[in-house]
């Protein structure tokens, strides 16, 4: 068998590492002419942070990345609404990762260079159509396969060949800004931190293990959301931002154990882009063709779940691929597995996903509050975060007892 994959992101990369694991050959074919460690910060779950160890990168990520001993939610004041404890510290066999995500390419992109061979990834190559185990590029040229692993993102054009009404992304009315600051250390050097509500909130965590004694390089996210009417520029990771669109919104967000002005005002460099995502679609699979990472499920970035289920998507399509008797019954089992629970995901995120939370508060004390369980009962609390595991796919007892995705050779 031979997979041909579309797209050199987390989620093709991981593919090629699991199908090659597996005993699977494998081209991958990107778009953009070179490879560049670009982006800002990223978090990997622990069902993701296991997928990667399984395939024996867990020494790499934890040299490159911060284990995530805690999450908490604020509100717009720096009172805290919630706290609960992440990876190892919350009994999970795997931690939880911040990192830098151009790194994680990085990382990837070595793995597949050492395993592979080098020619296996091939760049300027975009894929414009797929049919039969076809593939061909914009260039002129084509490549064949078994199967073909459409992973080339939301703009993903196999993905358009069979929605062709689609149309754009869907925009939320909320603008990210998304930076990268060394400051002091905050909240003991290994929390996340989300702050605000639906319509104004800070996020950042730490992504640099080797930042310094009492300093973190701060991966930061403020958020805005804009009128109904209002109009932004077209989506893109790499756009520069503008701190005079949205620094004076957060100019009294000083919080005793945070300075969110400072730590905007000293980024080295800012990015911009609307907050998008894309319907459910009732349908992955093409023949011997599969969408994959955000080609199949694009999702507003709650919950810190992007690139965990791009990875869950490539281990599932390998484990699939090495187990089954047929190329169809493997995408059938595969999309059956992973369709139903990330278009569950996708709408949960459209509905603030765990960050409902920092809506409660701001809708009960918007002026703050003594003790957060005077508004909100722990029990609220904590409904809303085991929820949203569920749905994620990293609920603790389960993911902790579930076999491995890794096959039997």
């Amino acid at each position: 068998m031979k997979a041909i994959i579309i797209g050199a992101g987390i989620g093709g990369l991981t593919t090629a590492l699991s199908l090659h694991a597996a005993g699977i050959a494998v081209e991958v074919h990107e778009a953009a002419p070179g490879l560049r460690a670009v982006g800002v910060g990223i978090n990997l779950l622990p069902h993701a942070a296991r997928e990667l160890s399984e395939l024996g990168l867990a020494d790499d990520l934890a040299a490159s990345g911060v284990a995530t001993e805690a999450l908490v939610y604020a509100n717009r004041h720096g009172q805290e609404i919630w706290r609960e404890p992440r990876g190892r510290a919350a009994g999970y066999n795997w931690p939880q990762y911040s990192i830098h995500r151009g790194t994680l390419l990085s990382l990837l992109q070595t793995a597949v260079g050492e395993r592979l061979g080098e020619g296996v990834l091939r760049t300027g190559r975009r894929a414009i159509w797929a049919e039969g185990g076809s593939v061909a590029f914009a260039d002129g040229s084509a490549a064949r396969g078994d199967v073909i692993i459409a992973a080339d993102g939301i703009h993903s054009a196999l993905r358009a060949r069979h929605y062709p009404q689609e149309g754009p992304p869907v925009w939320n009315r909320r603008v990210l800004w998304r930076g990268i600051t060394e400051a002091p250390a905050y909240l003991g050097g290994r929390t996340m931190v989300m702050a605000g509500h639906g319509d104004q909130k800070f996020v950042c965590y730490p992504i640099d293990p080797g930042a310094g004694p009492g300093r973190s390089l701060i991966n930061w996210i403020a958020e805005l959301r804009f009128p109904d009417r209002a109009e932004w520029r077209r989506e893109d990771w790499n756009r520069p931002g503008e701190p005079a669109d949205f620094l004076p919104r957060f100019e009294s967000w000083n919080f005793d154990w945070l300075d969110v002005p400072a730590i905007i005002a000293q980024a080295s460099q800012i990015f911009e882009y609307p907050m998008v995502d894309r319907d459910p679609i009732d349908r992955w699979t093409f023949g011997t063709m599969a969408l994959l990472g955000d080609a199949a499920h694009p999702m507003y970035p709650i919950g810190s779940n992007g690139a965990s289920q791009a990875i869950l998507d490539a281990r599932v399509l390998a484990f699939q691929l090495a187990t089954r008797p047929t190329i169809a019954d493997a995408l059938a089992a595969y999309e059956a597995e992973r369709r139903p629970p990330t278009s569950r995901l996708v709408l949960a995120n459209r509905g603030e996903g765990p960050e409902r939370v920092l809506n409660l508060a701001e809708a009960r004390a918007p002026e703050g509050f003594a003790h957060v369980t005077d508004i909100i009962s722990q029990s609220e609390l904590q409904a809303i975060a085991d929820g949203y595991k569920q749905i994620a796919g990293f609920d603790r007892e389960a993911l902790n007892a579930r076999a491995s995705l890794s096959p039997l050779r």
